[in-house]
């Protein structure tokens, strides 16, 4: 009699055992992460919650820096002749 007790408590914790992992499994499968896919970067299951990323608006020329070093330059040569 005990014997059929103990495999009907390892029925119990087996089906226990398999509900949970399956449980498990299905909360992974829903949460989302981001993919790439074809050079498409997918969005995560997150993304309406997620930061907004503001980059503000540069320059349009982006080598002002070197074309004022050239512009000094050339009038400094000028003045040296």
């Amino acid at each position: 009699m005990e014997f059929v007790q103990m495999l009907a408590q390892m029925k119990k914790r087996s089906l226990g055992m398999l509900v949970c992992g399956a449980m498990l499994l299905s909360c992974l499968a829903i949460t989302g992460c981001q993919v790439s896919v074809g050079g498409q970067t997918l969005p995560s299951g997150y993304y309406l919650h997620d930061d907004i990323q503001y980059f503000p608006k540069g320059p349009e020329f982006k080598l002002s820096r070197e074309a004022a070093a050239l512009k000094a330059a050339r009038s400094e040569a000028e003045l040296d002749r």
